[in-house]
């Protein structure tokens, strides 16, 4: 089988700065026409938005999909509550994990796969303000490595 060209909609920089992303799942998105339509054209925020799991289904609130202009009538709620569509074994697996050891769901990508709107969401445990410490410390360190390299091969 043919693999997909997956198209980048939005990205969450954000959650991989203050979380420990353990897993990661692809979860399809239960939507209406229009609001396939606004994501084409890349009108999407997952910032401020986050996942629970109710009642053995996994919803995601406050992601912000734009109305599409010549929606007219059919646009929906922006801010609408979405459904997450995953396997029944993988919405257990999480919600075990989530429920025992504190790790949260996160939204960490959307993006067109195929035809197919999908979305990247990321089993996370929160980040200590040392541990972005050391992070930055590290990315720090590397920069400072690649540009005394970069330096070296000049000459």
């Amino acid at each position: 089988m043919a693999e997909r060209s997956k198209k980048l909609i939005a990205n969450n920089k954000k959650a991989r700065h203050d979380y420990f992303v353990e897993e990661t799942y692809e979860a399809g998105m239960a939507l209406h026409g229009t609001e396939v339509k606004s994501l084409r054209l890349g009108k999407c925020s997952i910032k401020e938005s986050f996942i629970k799991i109710e009642k053995g289904e996994v919803f995601i609130y406050n992601m912000h999909i734009s109305p599409y202009e010549k929606g007219n009538i059919f646009n929906k709620d922006p801010l609408r509550v979405k459904k997450l569509l995953l396997h029944k074994y993988e919405i257990n697996k999480i919600s075990g994990k989530i429920q025992q050891q504190g790790y949260t769901l996160v939204p960490l990508n959307v993006y067109l796969s195929g035809s197919l709107v999908k979305i990247e969401v990321g089993l996370c445990r929160g980040k200590k303000l040392y541990d972005k410490r050391q992070d930055i410390a590290k990315r720090d360190q590397r920069r400072e490595a690649e540009k005394n390299f970069k330096v070296k091969n000049l000459y």
